[in-house]
């Protein structure tokens, strides 16, 4: 039987990207592969035809998920005793697909009516933190001795104000050091998402971004760029669908409009 969920507009956005993984784990050449989010759609009631999923949202979310869990692997590889958070993490499936080890503390971290539904909908994997992002607080229950891989996938544009940037220096300041890894929405991109199809069928307004990768150095975080990965000239694209793939790898010859595309940014604290 399907579930059918109860949820406010910003926390709706979950099926959003829930919705994306499964169809891009149903194409022909999957970019994520991501077999448990298509399964766990298959048990919700809702109408995720309403949200207007196009191609493009579907390879850039995979292609973007998949940057992150690389670095999310790499990192606990390196740190096989670090503390993972997963913010924002919804009904993502992420813990499973880095299948971290032993020794890793993953924290699945989201709104109380969110990190409710994990249980109903996936195997127990991660510890669990019910928590408003743009309060502060909540970190002060995790361990704070060990190196710290923070994950924040498709927060930035729905935390107001400086929300976003005070949470990142409460983070920082806990831990001893370690990584902070998100997709960095530019301005435009942010502005633009309230235009989208998709976001417009959930009324969700977004604003959040920046342009400068390096401007979150100056948030007073102890933030280093490490890395910037523009995904419009990433090797997945080759497995995009025509003209998609086409139009992509055009964009990509300007970093100016690959940043509007999508990229993956990583930091180190």
């Amino acid at each position: 039987m399907r579930v059918r969920l109860d949820l406010g507009p910003i926390q709706e956005t979950l099926l959003l990207t829930l919705h994306a993984r499964a169809l891009d784990d149903r194409a022909p050449a999957p970019i994520l592969g991501d077999a448990l989010s298509a399964a766990l759609e298959e048990r919700i009631d809702y109408d995720f035809a309403k949200l207007k999923v196009k191609a493009s949202l579907i390879a850039g979310t995979a292609l973007r998920a998949k940057k992150l869990d690389d670095a999310v692997r790499r990192f606990v590889a390196a740190h096989p005793d670090a503390v993972v958070l997963d913010l924002g993490c919804g009904l993502d499936t992420r813990v499973f697909r880095c299948d971290p080890p032993g020794g890793v503390d993953w924290y699945d971290v989201d709104f109380p009516e969110v990190v409710a539904l994990r249980p109903r909908f996936l195997p127990e994997r991660s510890r669990l933190v019910a928590a408003d992002l743009r309060t502060t607080g909540w970190a002060s229950a995790l361990p704070a001795d060990r190196p710290a891989m923070i994950v924040a996938e498709g927060v930035l544009p729905f935390m107001p104000g400086d929300s976003f940037q005070r949470m990142v220096r409460e983070l920082t300041g806990h831990f001893p050091g370690g990584e902070l890894v998100l997709n960095g929405y530019t301005r435009f991109a942010a502005w633009a998402m309230k235009y989208h199809p998709s976001i417009k069928a959930l009324n969700i307004r977004a604003a959040q971004g920046f342009d400068d990768p390096r401007e979150p150095e100056g948030w007073g975080a102890g933030l280093t760029l490490a890395e910037e990965q523009l995904l419009a000239r990433a090797p997945e694209v080759a497995a995009f669908p025509r003209p998609l793939r086409g139009f992509t790898r055009l964009t990509g010859r300007s970093a100016a409009l690959a940043r509007q595309g999508g990229r993956v940014l990583r930091y180190r604290f």
